[in-house]
């Protein structure tokens, strides 16, 4: 006898209907003025909650960008895991994982920058931090089964080789001034990470 799945309390769609509020309110106020130029005032304001209740869900204006960022950026993974499947060679595949997630970084070049930082220097036990790192282990995961699918090398070879390209591809969108094209960072990311699949010299 299959269960049924136990209905949310009144409490629990409360607290989601809250944080879906604030997830569109920040998701909003950032794309239009860039992180640094919103105060956590004005996203609790924009979401009609209490600041008190704000700090409840992002004790600072970068857990708050990381509670967005986070979201955008899994989206962009799972996008290009889906157009990788359909590619044989591995540099292209790899860059098909790559695009949406450079896209998603530069689309707001301040938004990108930050969570980036804040990714790399925030406090790893914070949740969306930690999730922020996870979908980082995610998307070196995708790049290393798509590397033992597309080449036939072993697993942990793969895990080396995924591991080397995904540092090219946050390296390079953290580096990159904001005007750079999106074009010429996915042409640079391209270049180095064809250097991994040279053949070696007997």
């Amino acid at each position: 006898m299959t269960a049924t799945p136990a209905v949310p309390g009144r409490r629990e769609r409360n607290k989601q209907e809250k944080l879906d509020r604030i997830l569109a309110a920040a998701s909003t106020l950032f794309a239009e003025r860039g992180v640094d130029d919103v105060t956590t005032q004005e996203v609790a304001e924009a979401a009609d909650i209490g600041a008190g209740t704000l700090f409840f869900y992002a004790r600072t204006k970068g857990e708050l960008l990381l509670m967005v960022q986070n979201a955008l950026y899994a989206d962009a993974l799972q996008e290009g895991r889906h157009a990788a499947q359909a590619l044989d060679q591995p540099v292209d595949a790899l860059l098909a994982i790559a695009a949406p997630i450079i896209h998603c970084n530069r689309t707001q070049f301040e938004n990108g920058r930050t969570y980036l930082r804040e990714m790399v220097f925030g406090d790893p036990t914070e949740p969306h931090h930690a999730k922020a790192l996870e979908i980082a282990s995610e998307t070196e995961q995708v790049m290393a089964e798509t590397i033992a699918r597309t080449t036939g090398v072993a697993a942990d070879q793969a895990a080396v080789l995924a591991h080397i390209a995904s540092a090219v591809l946050f390296l390079a969108m953290s580096t990159s001034p904001a005007d750079t094209d999106i074009g010429i960072i996915a042409k640079d990311i391209r270049r180095q990470i064809a250097a991994l699949f040279v053949p070696e010299c007997p």
